[in-house]
């Protein structure tokens, strides 16, 4: 079989990187010194991408390669590419779902549980040598009693619900629709739900339709005794909103591991001693995230061998009619 061109916008995993280039020729778009000439190199070769961790595959590089027939995104989210500019050229869009989902729903936890007892400012405490002179602080959150909100109930959403059930919460929820299997309480807005829960948990995709869906309003409905979780898209945040709910304790904490524009961090959310932050590491472990490499590798071998996607998106047209 000739080596047919594969295009990797930016790095990946070793692994996976050694294992495309056996199966294709590979063409490494971060290292070139001038991308566009690359693009137009390629432009009657490429017909697959491998898109890492957040590439852009948007209309404009779709349109530089008429060739192009899918695009293997890493991660389930896949914000980053524009599906619907490729569903148009009947380019196939993949992701990885459910290899990542109990992992995810661990870090979920366990940020929430850090962010309501304070578990990071603790450990400052007495690292800091303060324990010697006297007992951390009484936190004012707790899991008894709590309610939680889940903003996107699929498959990670789910698993969320079982690990949070386990632990005594209560649950309800919002999505784009009511799932008949599912036996929590439901609320046709994500407003409706804040005001009906003390605890959101983000679990949604990014994108133009969730940009900023959770805002003042949002969080004022959450109120003095709430607490959000983020381990969706920093997108879906309005996040000076949420900085000054914080700073005005018109809710009790959040929990962040995504941000808006990452890996910057708003000085202002470091500064304050209500959050706990971390650098977007829901999936970040060998174990997952290997998984999620060979998950890539199968979608477009599988292509490539005429056995069609594995994991397509909801935009791609596949099966095709």
């Amino acid at each position: 079989m000739p080596s047919l061109d594969l295009l990797m916008p930016r790095p990946m995993l070793p692994h996976a990187t050694a294992v495309l280039e056996k199966e294709f020729n590979v063409h490494k778009l971060w290292q070139a010194g001038d991308q566009a000439g690359m693009l137009a190199d390629l432009r009657d070769k490429v017909r697959f991408i491998a898109a890492g961790s957040h590439s852009v595959v948007d209309a404009a590089m779709i349109e530089a390669l008429p060739k192009l027939e899918i695009i293997a995104n890493f991660g389930v989210g896949y914000d980053s590419v524009d599906a619907a500019a490729a569903a148009q050229r009947g380019i196939i869009v993949t992701n990885t779902p459910d290899v990542l989902n109990e992992d995810v729903a661990d870090l979920a936890m366990g940020l929430l549980i850090s962010t309501v007892r304070e578990l990071p400012q603790a450990e400052k405490y007495l690292r800091e040598g303060k324990w010697r002179h006297e007992n951390y602080p009484l936190t004012r959150g707790t899991l008894q009693g709590r309610t939680l909100g889940i903003v996107g109930l699929g498959r990670i959403g789910k698993a969320i619900a079982k690990r949070a059930e386990a632990f005594g919460l209560k649950i309800a929820y919002f999505g784009r629709r009511r799932q008949a299997d599912a036996p929590y309480p439901y609320y046709d807005s994500v407003l409706s739900l804040a005001e009906a829960v003390d605890t959101l948990m983000l679990i949604l995709p990014g994108g133009a339709e969730t940009r900023n869906l959770i805002d003042a309003k949002v969080l004022e409905a959450l109120g003095p005794h709430g607490i959000l979780i983020n381990v969706a898209r920093g997108s879906v945040v309005d996040e000076p909103a949420l900085i000054a709910a914080l700073q005005k304790g018109e809710i009790l904490g959040a929990g962040l591991d995504v941000f808006a524009d990452e890996p910057k961090v708003p000085e202002a959310l470091i500064a304050l001693d209500n959050v706990v932050l971390l650098p977007h590491v829901g999936s970040a472990s060998h174990h997952t995230r290997a998984a999620m490499g060979q998950l890539v590798i199968d979608n477009l071998i599988s292509w490539r061998d005429g056995k069609g996607p594995i994991t397509p998106v909801a935009e791609t047209p596949w099966p095709r009619s």
